[in-house]
């Protein structure tokens, strides 16, 4: 299955999911392709430091020139980060991918992103429908605070568009997981963050864990 994870506006936490995720399937015994197709480049910055702490299992990434069919399709899981600052890649990575995962933190700012989003995707030409997935991402540990929940009761009521309970909230934990060049269920197996992360990777993947 080739997945972007992707929107429109950057700090959405793309990079963080994906690079979770890639080490999530590839202990899950799968195939995994990474492609980082942000000029920012912040992917392949995580999994050099991944390799040169020596942590197992290696990631490889490649850039936007494995975009190809032919490419993509050689591992079981593919996984694309790419944002707007190249539109062409994201393009282009819309034509062929299976399926986009949208993270959409709590805020108007990012649910008008989203939505410019989807009339984006909606616009790209496709032999096949496309689905696409969003979730609450950087959402507030405070239950007090009710922006998470109304920007999830929103998120819901958008066209075009799949909702998953599942969400990740704003840990101190997925920052070291960038600059330790480890997952956060690697960094703290019983952390609050491993276990929402668990909770998302079973949602997006439920038959590797059926």
């Amino acid at each position: 299955m080739i997945t972007i994870v992707g929107s429109l506006k950057g700090g959405s936490g793309k990079s963080t999911l994906t690079f979770n995720l890639a080490v999530w399937l590839t202990l899950a015994e799968n195939k995994v392709l990474v492609v980082d197709a942000d000029p920012q480049a912040t992917l392949l910055d995580v999994i050099d430091v991944r390799r040169e702490e020596n942590w197992t299992p290696a990631l490889q990434a490649l850039d936007c020139k494995a975009l190809t069919s032919e490419k993509l399709r050689q591992a079981s899981e593919t996984l694309i980060d790419v944002g707007a600052a190249d539109m062409e890649s994201m393009r282009l990575a819309l034509t062929l991918c299976d399926r986009v995962v949208v993270p959409v933190p709590p805020s108007q700012a990012d649910l008008w992103s989203t939505q410019r989003y989807l009339h984006f995707i909606a616009a790209i030409e496709r032999e096949k429908p496309l689905e696409i997935i969003g979730f609450i991402n950087r959402g507030d540990t405070h239950h007090s605070i009710q922006e998470t929940n109304e920007t999830a009761a929103a998120l819901i009521a958008l066209p075009g568009i799949r909702f998953i309970k599942s969400r990740l909230s704003q840990r101190t934990v997925f920052r070291r997981s960038f600059s330790e060049g480890l997952a956060v269920f690697e960094l703290e197996p019983r952390g609050k963050a491993a276990h929402e992360f668990m909770g998302l990777a079973a949602a997006l993947y439920p038959h590797l864990v059926s």
